[in-house]
């Protein structure tokens, strides 16, 4: 649904015009996965798809939500009632959002909400971060808090963290906040330090797809926390503040000392080889070596696989599939246990290669994935 439509819709539901509206998108993590709650490297890019929120303040303590996605009417929620839930039901992000503004004292009121989002749900492609920053962007103009981009993805995380109770890290919201058309992302989760990396895949003959495969995952599963405890035990066992402090030269003393730990061996070892392929590809592409970031993208899946085993036989099947069709590279993204996974061609093997996976995936007898190009894209903006 285009903004001009959730503009209408908000005034059939709320009988006046908004006074803006905001568009945030989804995100692709090109590479490294898990590293952002170990104070690590990422590299996002944003997507096309977005959430798009037609918003207007109130005066009174309410907060009402609409979404164009969700059967049901109008949610009414009061301000002063707002605690953290758990993800119950969607309405948790957005006033998840809201708690956490009031929570830093910040003065919102209240606020009339219209949404829609094209952004796929359960894929790992961060709905419900898109869901959380286009509020944050459309209150911070409102209420003119001022707040700048990685502030506002700080105070979504917070919502995600403790109102929806999902231990996620902060690259999903800031890549929906501060992404950069034709650009990745290239963000240090310590001091949320950025660089914009060009990354025009088109202007050298180059594609990547997604292919959703249709599994859905959820943050706030036990399985995410539990690797997220593991990196932890890891950190504390090694004295260090956080596994982005043990050097990738040293992994193998350091792998050593834990001894008998296994599951935290095998985390430990993909965190701090997984920053390293961070820096590997950030180097090749300011080389404009981007084909050569392939082996690389297929490294980090099989540690996802291996190492830190949150990878399905949906995924391994495309991660196999394309490399065995031409593929340049393949890695499961996002937090795994479903969800989807990128692959880097030639811009003349797409055909080729959405055949073959989608034919392994029916002989699989696995429902038919979903398979779209990712296009680096512009990040959240207000945008009537």
């Amino acid at each position: 649904m285009g903004a001009q439509q959730v503009a209408e819709r908000f005034a059939e539901l709320y009988g006046a015009a908004p006074e803006g509206v905001w568009a945030a998108p989804g995100r692709v993590n090109l590479i490294g996965e898990h590293t952002d709650y170990n104070d690590g490297f990422v590299m996002p890019f944003a997507l096309p798809h977005r959430a798009v929120a037609a918003v207007s303040r109130r005066t009174d303590g309410v907060l009402r939500l609409h979404s164009a996605d969700i059967e049901g009417g109008v949610k009414e929620l009061r301000l002063d009632a707002l605690a953290p839930q758990g993800d119950d039901d969607w309405t948790a992000y957005p006033a998840g959002v809201v708690w956490a503004l009031r929570e830093a004292g910040h003065g919102v009121t209240g606020a009339d909400v219209h949404l829609s989002s094209t952004v796929p749900t359960g894929a790992g492609l961060s709905s419900s971060a898109a869901l959380e920053v286009v509020i944050a962007l459309a209150l911070n103009d409102l209420y003119a808090l001022d707040l700048p981009r990685w502030r506002l993805a700080r105070l979504c995380q917070r919502a995600e963290n403790v109102y929806v109770g999902a231990p996620t890290g902060i690259m999903d919201q800031t890549a929906s906040a501060c992404c950069e058309q034709g650009h990745a992302l290239f963000l240090d989760t310590r001091d949320l330090s950025q660089q914009q990396i060009p990354f025009d895949l088109a202007a050298e003959g180059l594609r990547l797809l997604v292919v959703d495969t249709q599994v859905k995952h959820a943050h706030s599963g036990g399985e995410y926390g539990k690797r997220r405890a593991g990196c932890e035990k890891g950190a504390a066992l090694l004295g260090v503040d956080a596994l982005r402090d043990v050097p990738y030269a040293e992994l193998d003393a350091a792998l050593a000392r834990l001894g008998d730990e296994e599951e935290v061996r095998r985390l430990v070892r993909h965190v701090v080889t997984e920053d390293e392929r961070v820096e590997r590809v950030v180097g090749l592409l300011r080389a404009g070596e981007t084909r050569r970031i392939g082996p690389v993208l297929t490294e980090g899946h099989a540690s996802l696989r291996d190492d830190f085993r949150i990878s399905c036989p949906e995924l391994d099947l495309v991660v196999d599939t394309a490399l065995s069709n031409g593929a340049l590279g393949a890695r499961m993204t996002g937090g795994g246990f479903g969800g989807s996974a990128i692959v880097l061609t030639e811009a003349t093997d797409v055909d080729t290669l959405t055949k073959a996976v989608e034919e392994a995936f029916a002989a699989a007898g696995f429902t038919t994935p979903r398979v779209f190009e990712a296009v680096p894209s512009a990040g959240a903006r207000r945008v009537v």
